[in-house]
């Protein structure tokens, strides 16, 4: 799946990455709109990790929403 397709669909896909990411509030969510960098922030800020684990948790995430 394409980020395109998350972007455009948030209010879908919003639920999936609350369920995903718990530590990430209705606000987070409400600030991160489908933009990808946004939610990668987000998730360090909340998790305390590096960006490069970020942005891999979103790779693992779009890679399990595909099947």
């Amino acid at each position: 799946m394409n980020w395109d397709r998350i972007e455009g669909n948030w209010k879908q896909f919003k639920g999936k990455a609350q369920a995903q990411w718990g530590k990430l509030t209705e606000d987070d969510l409400d600030v991160v709109e489908g933009k990808r960098t946004e939610l990668a922030g987000k998730i360090q800020e909340r998790y305390g990790i590096a960006k490069d684990q970020a942005e891999r948790q979103i790779d693992d995430w779009l890679n399990r929403a595909q099947h």
